[in-house]
């Protein structure tokens, strides 16, 4: 069981798997999810896989179609750009705040986190990539003491984490940098500045990534229409 999955209430804790299937893209863009289905991949019953749905919808990680069909969204250029917007006002912020309360210790966690992103980089562990980026970002805003932000980032990670695995299953592991060392090492110096701007540039380029691999999908089945 994932870390996020902790010694919690049963309804809590499938929550929690379903948030994970997600935010790690176990569950890709356009894929229907059914309630039974759901409640036999992760063995549980009916009414708590009802009430993970609910909840999920509700944050926007899936929607529900006018045929009663419940997916998560695929990824748009509109919707990307106003994730973008707001992933670009709130991280940065809860990054530069985190840097004003963080201490050594806190950033060793941070640099251990950013060796299990670069390993899983090395080895190409694509799952193994999108959870310790994710850990990596959330134990840094989590020092930020402002937790209303903090909500906003992780429901904003909800709605891009399936498109990002579509990224890396695709490509690969190989051809991603992020900007945690520079972010880390930001706040060593204690440069609050340098932090949001290190992780402003890491939140550009992922996007971008999202970005270019729409725009080739969207390229290949205009071609395919056309043959």
């Amino acid at each position: 069981m994932n870390q996020l999955v902790t010694k919690k209430p049963e309804h809590e804790n499938i929550y929690l798997q379903v948030k994970e299937m997600i935010l790690f893209g176990e569950v890709v863009p356009g894929q229907p999810v059914t309630i039974h289905g759901l409640a036999d991949t992760i063995r549980t019953g009916i009414t708590p896989a009802r009430e993970a749905i609910r909840r999920l919808t509700a944050e926007g990680a899936l929607v529900t179609r006018e045929n009663r069909r419940i997916e998560v969204p695929a990824m748009t250029e509109h919707r990307l750009q106003q994730i973008e917007l707001v992933r670009l006002t709130v991280e940065p912020a809860l990054a530069e705040a985190a840097a004003q309360h963080c201490k050594v210790n806190d950033i060793d966690v941070l640099e251990q986190l950013d060796a299990q992103v670069d390993k899983a980089i090395q080895v190409g562990d694509v799952r193994g990539y999108l959870e310790a980026n994710y850990r990596f970002h959330f134990h840094l805003y989590g020092l930020a003491d402002a937790e209303i932000l903090r909500r906003i980032a992780e429901t904003l990670w909800l709605r891009i984490g399936p498109s990002l695995r579509v990224v890396c299953g695709r490509y690969g592991t190989a051809n991603l940098i992020d900007h945690h060392r520079a972010a880390t090492q930001a706040l060593r110096n204690g440069d609050a500045t340098a932090t949001k701007d290190a992780i402003a540039q890491d939140i550009r380029q992922g996007m971008e990534f999202v970005r270019q691999t729409a725009a080739r999908d969207g390229a290949r089945a205009n071609a395919n229409d056309t043959n």
